[in-house]
């Protein structure tokens, strides 16, 4: 049997817990993947895959098996690159998460500039606010803003975003500036669900550090809601300044608090601890850390 093949596909079964769905994205039938398996076990004298007529389970054999199978596609693929037919240039399938709103300004944009790099290249581009378990989805390279604490992934820096207090002229006209932070205890804010504390907004001034804790009637985990609910006058947000685009460049929203600084928000490439990484993962974040230096909203460069 072609091992390598098979390895590949019992991967993609493994990750997406649907022979059907590897059928569908391999462009085969969903018996011919399940006689792949068959005879991936068969070859290695062990089940590897328990399957009942609504789900599948990996046996513990398929366990240790996912995790070693990885390995040995990572040290081929990198080997290839290295010294075989590929000639240094990385290839296959990438599938990259990235939260919605940043997928469509900062990464969706480049994504022809990153195929026409490497022409033997493929893209699949997951765009959601939901975290996403990157190992059961397979996804490859995730996009993340802020930190990243789970033990199984690694996080390269590849940017930065500032973040301001905003709110309409609207609702401004209306409600008044506040003057410090604490002042934002008084009014609506929208509450972004990311990170521990949400409901707390921590600054920088002439005075030191300040926090404030802050509520409001209408909390999303949706950069791209935020941006709809400031612009109709909900009240203040606390988000990158990118996020508002052309309502800050024609006043509809305007920055507060100009003097109290809130902390960056890091920028992350995120992929599953391994061994080895992938040379086309390895090629993308390289791609995405040239190009977002480029960009003054979200780069580091000059960073403090």
């Amino acid at each position: 049997m072609d091992l390598l093949a098979g390895l590949r596909t019992f991967i993609r079964v493994a990750e997406s817990g649907s022979f059907s769905a590897v059928a569908r994205e391999i462009g085969a039938t969903q018996p011919a993947v399940s006689r792949q398996i068959s005879a991936l076990e068969q070859h290695l004298d062990a089940r590897l895959i328990q399957r009942t007529t609504r789900s599948l389970m990996l046996t513990e054999d398929g366990r240790d098996l996912l995790d070693h199978a990885r390995r040995v596609l990572d040290c081929v693929e990198e080997a290839e690159t290295a010294v075989g037919r590929r000639q240094g240039a990385p290839s296959g399938l990438i599938r990259i998460a990235t939260p919605a709103m940043f997928g469509r300004l900062y990464v969706a944009p480049r994504m022809r500039r990153l195929l026409d790099r490497y022409p033997e290249l493929s893209v699949e581009l997951h765009m959601s606010d939901s975290i996403t378990d990157m190992i059961a989805a397979g996804i490859d390279l995730a996009i993340r803003g802020g930190s990243v604490q789970e033990a199984s992934l690694v996080a390269r820096r590849i940017g930065s975003s500032a973040r301001a207090v905003v709110a309409s002229t609207e609702y401004l006209e209306r409600n008044g500036t506040p003057a410090h932070p604490s002042d934002l205890a008084r009014h609506s804010c929208i509450v972004l669900l990311q990170g521990a504390t949400p409901n707390e907004w921590r600054f920088d001034g002439p005075g030191g550090a300040v926090a404030v804790g802050i509520a409001g009637r209408f909390r999303t985990d949706s950069t791209e809601a935020i941006r709809e609910v400031v612009a109709a006058g909900l009240g203040f947000a606390l988000a990158p300044a990118w996020v508002f685009g052309d309502d800050l460049t024609t006043g509809r929203v305007q920055p507060v608090l100009q003097r109290y600084q809130a902390e960056r928000v890091a920028i992350h490439a995120v992929y599953p601890s391994r061994r080895n990484l992938a040379p086309r993962t390895r090629a993308v974040i390289d791609f995405l850390l040239d190009e977002f230096r480029l960009d003054p909203a979200i780069s580091t460069y000059g960073e403090t």
